[in-house]
């Protein structure tokens, strides 16, 4: 029995789990990283990258970072080119999966000092999949620490994010930001919206989300939670359905595009409602409406579908900034996991 598994450090689920003062500690470390990149914090050390989805830059930015600090990173691609795996406690497994999250997280702890999921949500019942219980079963299950690399919720991409904006704007606290949706032309995984919201107004924002109706709303665990981040910060959340609104005197804009919850697992109604809406894409005369405003978005982002060419190859696009960020904060966080304080 390995040493890792003596005592289970914190898990990296969510950034709603972390203070803001532990959150940018990891910042402050992964700015140092990137302006020296090589270093010893993972030496002997291993990280056990499970995808259930396809990846770029995660799996890119977590399998060079791991080299970077010295560590080794597996990938392991669960039904590809690893056993696939039942989630599930007390599932009878008579389908295709052949051994049980309980035994896989057990062997990858005594094989590795870190585990990451990516996980995406199975897009047919959200009182279900809003539980996150994949992730959650790996870490009821694993002894090491637990990253996300997405689920419900992608912590690792707004991290970058924050960092990319500090890079740019210093101190955000009250700096006005506007989460959009934007359009495409299928229902798309609201992990990154939600994670969104919780990491600018845990960093004191003034947020205001814009959605096209009601229904775009974002789960309520996540709509309460950034209502009470915002709070903290004597801010608010402010959601509106008025594209003028949303986007005067807006210092950043963040776009992404997700699924309506009341029609989740039914796309072909949820079409319905989404086909009115193709003039959310940001584009010039949108961001002409903001006060010199920031654009960003996580990528992979469809051209002319969710942003203009004229935004993405604008100045103030800032996607590609957060995009290499995703290297330098998932060094910080596996460093910060590694050595907790």
């Amino acid at each position: 029995m390995t040493s890792q598994i003596e005592k289970k450090s914190r898990d990296f689920i969510t950034t709603q789990d972390w203070s803001q003062a532990d959150l940018q500690s990891m910042l402050d470390t992964a700015a140092k990283l990137k302006e020296s990149p090589y270093g010893e914090d993972l030496k002997g050390k291993s990280v056990a990258l499970l995808f259930l989805n396809s990846s770029m830059r995660t799996r890119t930015s977590f399998q060079v970072g791991a080299h970077q600090l010295g560590g080794f990173a597996v990938v392991l691609q669960p039904g590809s080119d690893a056993w696939p795996i039942e989630f599930e406690t007390g599932k009878i497994m008579d389908g295709d999966s052949e051994e049980h999250i309980s035994e896989v997280a057990k062997v990858l702890s005594r094989y590795c000092d870190m585990i990451a999921i990516r996980a995406f949500p199975k897009f047919k019942d959200w009182n279900k999949d809003r539980t996150d219980y994949v992730i959650r079963s790996v870490a009821k299950h694993a002894d090491v620490p637990v990253i996300n690399m997405e689920t419900i919720t992608h912590p690792c991409q707004e991290m970058a994010h924050v960092m990319a904006l500090q890079e740019k704007m210093g101190d955000l606290a009250g700096r006005k930001y506007v989460l959009t949706w934007t359009w495409h032309p299928k229902p798309l995984n609201t992990a990154v919206a939600n994670s969104s919201l919780l990491i600018a107004t845990k960093f004191g924002m003034d947020v205001t989300l814009l959605i096209p109706e009601e229904a775009y709303l974002l789960d309520p665990q996540y709509m309460d939670a950034a209502a009470e981040n915002a709070a903290a910060h004597n801010q608010k959340l402010t959601v509106t359905t008025d594209i003028d609104e949303a986007y005067s005197d807006a210092e950043v804009v963040y776009c992404k595009s997700w699924g309506a919850l009341p029609y989740y697992g039914d796309p072909t109604a949820e079409w319905e409602l989404r086909q009115n809406y193709r003039h959310f894409m940001v584009d010039g005369p949108k961001m002409a409406k903001t006060k010199n405003a920031l654009f960003s978005h996580c990528l992979p982002l469809r051209r002319n579908i969710k942003a203009s060419d004229e935004v993405m190859d604008a100045d103030y696009c800032i996607a590609i900034d957060e995009a290499e960020n995703r290297l330098h904060v998932q060094k910080a966080i596996m460093s910060h996991l590694i050595h907790p304080e």
